[in-house]
């Protein structure tokens, strides 16, 4: 079959609609039709090269690049067709899409850490997980999908791994979002970060995933959620989420939190800004008080190896620096139950959606990203 989707054919290439060749489903396959995609900064990650690995990286892949690639890990769709094998999914089933697939089987997943699994190691590039076979083409060559999802496409054919039956009564755009940023925000503060009552959180940074942690803090029970962003528009809507004050800058939180918390500043710093640079971290550091928790939770660049830290701080203020993957919350347990939390009126996602986008204007959502415009933007297929 023929979907069109939209693709990147090279580093700094625009996100272009192309008309893409998929095969029929194979084992423990899937295909599912889009209803929305969300307009994620990772996806913009890999067009601009932070997550672009080097040739000898993707060796271990079997592929020469990450060019051509289907964009686009957030999303929820309906199933149309599955392959031989699959067990968790039938024609009919509302799903979301997992960035991090789970086996079930592998010592992460039987362990309870989903978020771990070792098929992770299959997302950055290359053939179908299921068989090592290519399915997608596009003018005779082999197309790579991102995190073998590639949701900015009509039709998306993934492992069932990557998969997550939900509710068919909820809401396919709150899925979209949930899938993604929110899940691994609101996982930042409440599963890695363990916020507790009471606990003074910041959140560097107030895009989705922000949107997402500073929800995960104030349901935790944090006493106060700084919201830190240079946009004060973003910094508006987090105090309607849950922000209890906003700073436009690390060193304006710098100064407000000392008569907020008697001196003793943050207990939670995460960091959840566009690009996260080493440069970041010790003035986050700076921010937390003694035996505070530092997540460290947007994408670096793919070679980012130097970090500003003052190690003497660290090991004397009995600190601790954190990263995290999805929240550190299996996505088989996170998107359910948030996805529950929103139907409940609990966790705010509706107004989160700055503007919505035909997959003609994937480019248009990311220029309007750069630009500051939108908190988050998705991409609505027709029905």
């Amino acid at each position: 079959m023929k979907i069109r989707a939209a693709v990147c054919s090279g580093l700094h290439e625009p996100w272009k609609v192309e008309e893409v060749d998929v095969e029929p489903p194979g084992p423990h396959e899937v295909l599912v039709k889009m209803a929305y995609a969300g307009l994620c900064h990772s996806d913009e990650h890999l067009r601009t090269g932070d997550m672009s690995a080097a040739p000898e990286v993707l060796q271990v892949f079997g592929v020469e690049s990450m060019f051509p690639m289907i964009g686009g890990h957030e999303g929820a769709g309906v199933v149309t067709e599955v392959g031989p094998g699959v067990e968790s999914l039938a024609v009919g089933d509302h799903v979301a899409s997992s960035f991090i697939p789970a086996c079930g089987r592998c010592f992460w997943c039987a362990s309870g850490r989903q978020y771990l699994c070792d098929m992770g190691m299959a997302i950055l590039a290359g053939p179908m997980m299921s068989d090592g076979q290519w399915r997608h083409s596009l003018d005779g060559q082999h197309v790579n999908r991102m995190t073998q999802l590639g949701t900015f496409s009509e039709s998306v054919l993934a492992n069932e791994a990557s998969l997550v039956k939900i509710d068919p009564g909820v809401s396919l755009k709150a899925a979209a979002l949930i899938s993604c940023g929110i899940s691994t925000g609101f996982g930042s503060a409440v599963d890695r970060a363990k916020v507790k009552p009471g606990e003074t959180v910041v959140v560097v940074g107030c895009g989705g995933v922000g949107s997402g942690a500073i929800q995960g803090a104030k349901i935790a029970g944090a006493r106060y959620v700084i919201a830190v962003d240079p946009l004060p528009f973003k910094v508006e809507k987090a105090k309607q989420i849950g922000a209890t004050h906003g700073a436009a800058s690390i060193l304006e939180a710098n100064l407000m939190i000392p008569e907020l918390t008697e001196g003793r500043m943050a207990d939670v710093v995460i960091l959840t800004p566009g690009v996260l640079t080493g440069d970041l971290v010790a003035p986050a550091m700076q921010l937390a008080s003694k035996d505070g928790r530092v997540v460290a939770t947007a994408i670096a660049p793919f070679n980012q190896d130097q970090v500003s830290l003052n190690l003497f701080n660290l090991a004397m203020f009995n600190q601790a620096l954190l990263g995290t993957v999805f929240g550190s919350c299996s996505p088989r347990v996170q998107i359910p139950n948030l996805l529950r939390l929103y139907q409940a009126g609990l966790l705010e996602v509706d107004s989160l959606v700055t503007q919505e986008y035909s997959i003609d204007q994937v480019q248009n959502g990311y220029d309007d990203l750069a630009a500051g415009s939108n908190v988050r933007g998705v991409v609505k297929f027709d029905s």
